[in-house]
């Protein structure tokens, strides 16, 4: 399979993304280094070639840095796992902006309040940053936890999107 490779610089440094024939988002992520994309991957789910091109998910992404937080609502992607991990990542895209919750919340939403180590492992485990915002997860005492991208882009993030909820 050959997929599409795409660089977007924003205020939290190079963003990347990688998008199959289809248009859908399969890694994205902020570095400029196609490996590190692949690496959210398995391998078999690695695409054979990358070639430079553009994708709509870029102009979501320019539109999200602009202030239009909810321009990566409608960004198609796919990402395979088990059952748990897909509503999880289902579930994650309906986290409104501007309102992050704790883990334990998010198991809660996801229907197994007791879920929370499943919970984290699905924010762990996706591959498409951003598009399916798993930086709006926080530790049951408010702060940031984990990210793959870096905790600095994630606390931007989400004060871009808490500002934008209260204008």
């Amino acid at each position: 399979m050959t997929a599409v490779i795409q660089f977007v610089d924003t205020p939290d440094g190079p963003f990347g993304l990688i998008a199959d024939a289809e248009g859908r988002v399969i890694a994205s992520g902020w570095t400029a280094d196609p490996a590190a994309l692949l690496a959210r991957l398995a391998p078999a789910l690695q695409p054979a070639e990358l070639e430079p091109g553009e994708t709509s998910a870029a102009e979501a992404v320019a539109a999200y840095y602009a202030g239009e937080v909810r321009a990566i609502d409608t960004v198609e992607v796919a990402q395979t796992g088990g059952g748990f991990h897909r509503a999880g990542w289902e579930a994650l895209r309906t986290i409104e902006p501007g309102h992050p919750l704790s883990y334990q919340q998010f198991a809660a939403h996801l229907g197994r309040p007791t879920a929370v180590r499943a919970a984290a492992s699905a924010c762990a485990r996706n591959a498409v940053a951003l598009f399916v915002p798993c930086h709006r997860v926080l530790r049951t005492d408010g702060t940031l936890g984990g990210f793959a991208w870096g905790t600095a882009v994630k606390r931007s993030l989400l004060a871009r999107e808490a500002e934008a909820a209260a204008a």
